[in-house]
């Protein structure tokens, strides 16, 4: 069969394009996709080809360059040797932005009733985040901070709060997405208007302990420098954002003098299988987002900033090149 997903042929063009799409072989299934997330971070990176050459970004993005990692959608076939799935369930990939891929069964998640699909399919970078916040060990008491209120610092506030985090301190510098982080559950909320006024605000905030745990989320290497200066001595410093070249830090005076730990946390660290030291795969991080949906123990309503019709995608990626600032998630709707 035929279908269409979309493309970056080049740097700064999007096209949707048709492709031909075979059957599902043994433990795989067909998908139809019902809604897409686009990841501004990564997208738009991809997108702009902003990044060092050679590095893991430019072995990463080739173009033509497929976007898209976090769907929802329906089972319309079923390969064979597939068990534990029916044709019209609803399920989590990581399939890119398509309006139908082939996808191996033992990917999937099932979206339980009464979770939103929209809100669903922010399932990858929920896990991704949770990840994150596991790494950090934040507990209950800390200062946490997050630099940088795109989607995942807006998730890394909602599960540090979960987590007992407090306060939870949000830097950013777009006043919308500050505002957003109030609904997330930010304590207090900074605008970067500079990095001496951030320290200024952290300082009071904290009684001059300042951040157990901060949070990098901006992916803007210069911001590493003094990012790391809001971590207490002995704080952990995540860089939970994947950044866009390379950073000069005094390793002397802000690592080893001051004892802070730094902490990678990529969302393919998340492990393959689970182990019993280290349990939380992908799969069961999902898992554990879709339920924490359906107690409503969080709450994710305010995330939707955005929706186009999948075939207006191209609008969608140029309204975030001109200002990502005003937009958080940004939902593709593949329903026609």
């Amino acid at each position: 069969m035929k279908s269409w997903r979309l493309v970056f042929p080049k740097p700064f063009e999007v096209k949707i394009e048709e492709f031909e799409l075979g059957k599902p072989g043994p433990g795989q299934v067909l998908l139809e996709t019902e809604f897409t997330i686009i990841s501004t971070g990564t997208e738009l990176t991809a997108l702009t080809g902003d990044f060092p050459r050679p590095s893991a970004w430019s072995r990463y993005v080739k173009y033509p360059f497929i976007p898209g990692y976090s769907c929802v959608g329906r089972i319309i076939e079923l390969g064979p040797e597939v068990s534990g799935f029916e044709v019209g369930d609803r399920v989590a990939t990581m399939s890119p932005h398509a309006k139908h891929w082939i996808v191996d069964a033992n990917e999937l998640v099932k979206v339980p009733e009464g979770v939103r699909p929209e809100i669903a399919c922010l399932h990858t970078i929920a896990a991704g985040v949770m990840h994150s916040v596991r790494l950090a060990k934040v507990s209950l008491g800390e200062a946490v901070m997050v630099v940088g209120l795109g989607l995942l610092g807006q998730m890394a506030i909602i599960f540090s709060r979960l987590c007992g985090g407090f306060p939870v301190i949000a830097v950013d510098i777009a006043d919308k997405r500050l505002e957003l982080a109030k609904l997330s559950g930010a304590t207090a909320i900074v605008k970067a208007v500079s990095p001496e006024k951030v320290m200024e605000v952290v300082k009071q905030l904290t009684e001059g302990r300042m951040a157990d745990v901060v949070f990098e989320v901006t992916g803007n290497p210069t911001v590493i420098p003094w990012a790391i200066k809001l971590a207490k001595p002995l704080g952990r410093f995540i860089v939970l954002s994947s950044p866009r070249g390379p950073s000069t830090i005094d390793f002397h005076d802000e690592v080893n003098a001051m004892s802070r730990m730094i902490i990678g946390t990529h969302f393919t660290s998340q492990p393959a299988y689970e182990t019993p030291y280290y349990p939380w795969t992908r799969k069961r991080n999902a898992k554990l987002f879709f339920n924490l949906l359906k107690e409503g123990l969080i709450n994710l309503d305010h995330f939707i900033t955005h929706r186009f019709p999948w075939r207006e995608a191209p609008k969608a990626y140029e309204m975030l090149l001109k200002d990502r600032t005003q937009a958080l998630a940004v939902v593709l709707d593949f329903r026609d």
